[in-house]
């Protein structure tokens, strides 16, 4: 299975630790040789504590940035749990991209997101109500996405799907090369720094064992990851010393351009209540697809 190339980790982070040699930093293996290495069992066996303690926190303050080729960027922040399937409130900023542009056109490129387990429901602006028939936010139900804009639909749905931190956990114990680089400051706090490199196609009756996953959940990411469109994927993750995810920075190669990811959590354990907003003041995307309006490319 070949690599894909990780650029390096974002953000405040200065490595203290050992780090791979410059033939495995891409990577975890020499490129030369075809991908032959295998995770390390010690990191395994941390980030599936990691895992397993981050899932049982169920809920966590969020500040992510995230660029999904030329359809968008954008900022967020707020709470999500996990507790009962995801729900939580952000508010998103987008920055750049051509969903941007459709917003400015909507007059508002920020926008408060709630998120429920079936859907998550974005408030638009007056402008976008006025066009609207007098409504306010827009419903986009997961099982609906895959069949909007193509991949890009399908990648977004899945990323909102699982913005759970313990998500990431386990998409790098799926790459089956996950290594601990070394220990490092996020924000001031002590973490440890775990890497690792996945190849989607060779996913494909790969075998589970060393990976921290069974084969089910193997397949499962591996059939998300496909649907999305992504090719190869990069995972970095900082965990602290209660072995909770302070920080991730995920890139993937998709049918839509570059992917790339980077979020910080605290606050675990945060109260989190998020109700749908009233369905007299909300449209669904299908109807607003239909009808040419709505912000293209997803929220």
């Amino acid at each position: 299975m070949s690599a894909c190339t990780t650029t390096g980790s974002s953000g405040d982070t200065t490595a203290s630790g050992p780090t791979a040699s410059p033939s495995r930093a891409a990577g975890g293996h020499d490129a030369s040789q075809g991908r032959e290495s295998t995770a390390d069992p010690a990191s395994v066996a941390a980030l599936k504590s990691a895992e397993r303690a981050t899932g049982r926190a169920r809920s966590a303050r969020v500040e992510s940035t995230t660029t999904m080729g030329a359809l968008m960027s954008m900022k967020a922040t707020g709470v999500l749990s996990w507790r009962d399937g995801l729900t939580g409130t952000l508010t998103l900023t987008y920055t750049g991209g051509s969903v941007a542009e459709a917003m400015r056109r909507l007059g508002s490129t920020s926008m408060e997101a709630r998120y429920l387990p079936d859907a998550y429901y974005a408030r638009m602006g007056d402008a976008f109500a006025a066009q609207a028939g007098g409504r306010h936010w827009i419903r986009y139900a997961y099982r609906d996405l895959d069949g909007l804009t193509g991949g890009a639909g399908a990648q977004f749905g899945d990323q909102m799907r699982n913005t759970a931190p313990h998500h990431s956990v386990k998409l790098l114990l799926a790459c089956g090369d996950a290594r601990r680089v070394g220990d490092e400051r996020v924000r001031g706090e002590r973490a440890t720094h775990y890497r690792g490199s996945v190849d989607v196609a060779a996913l494909d009756g790969a075998d589970s064992r060393g990976t921290g996953l069974d084969p089910a959940q193997l397949a499962d990411l591996r059939d998300r990851l496909t649907r999305a469109g992504v090719t190869t994927q990069t995972v970095d993750v900082w965990v602290d010393d209660r072995g909770l995810l302070v920080k991730k920075v995920e890139r993937a190669n998709t049918a839509s351009g570059e992917l790339t990811q980077t979020a910080y959590y605290s606050g675990y354990g945060v109260d989190v209540t998020t109700v749908a907003p009233p369905a007299a003041d909300t449209r669904d995307v299908k109807d607003l697809v239909g009808e040419g309006g709505g912000p293209s490319g997803g929220p």
